[in-house]
């Protein structure tokens, strides 16, 4: 049996998150795939060079989204590992904290078929990767910290 080359790869992406009548939101994407039923996940993508990771998040996030956003603060990375092409692949992807300050859900790419809001309660039943699930909860002890200072 052959042995997989092993590699690197880097991703940025972001939690973007708004209030609806009172109940914080963020935005999730669906990737269909090939053979099975797709992916609900966060925004994320690689860095175009000479970007910095906050600009990559930002860039990657208006154009799977379609939203303009700002980032409010760093959350966390997550790590994994997958099999792609004979090789296999540790995956680092750093994610921030944002707020939409313009744009569409309807302008996002081609890289969703679905964008939408979804509450961030909801948001661990509809995520389908557990490390995603994992961030969202550290952000929603964020948001919830951030009212806790503010009262």
């Amino acid at each position: 049996m052959a042995r997989l080359r092993r590699a690197t790869a880097t991703s940025a992406g972001g939690i973007v998150v708004r209030t609806i009548a009172g109940v914080p939101h963020l935005v999730a994407g669906h990737r269909r795939r090939m053979g099975d039923s797709g992916s609900w996940t966060l925004p994320k993508g690689t860095p175009n060079p000479p970007e910095t990771l906050e600009e990559t998040a930002l860039r990657e996030v208006a154009e799977e989204t379609g939203l303009e956003v700002r980032i409010v603060a760093p959350i966390d990375r997550i790590e994994y590992v997958f099999v792609q092409g004979g090789a296999k692949i540790h995956k680092t992807v750093h994610f921030w904290l944002m707020e939409p300050i313009g744009g569409d859900l309807a302008r996002h790419d081609h890289e969703f078929d679905e964008v939408r809001w979804v509450s961030l309660a909801d948001a661990p039943r509809l995520l389908t990767f557990e490390t995603e699930r994992a961030l969202v909860e550290r952000a929603a002890d964020m948001i919830a910290g951030a009212s806790e200072a503010r009262a």
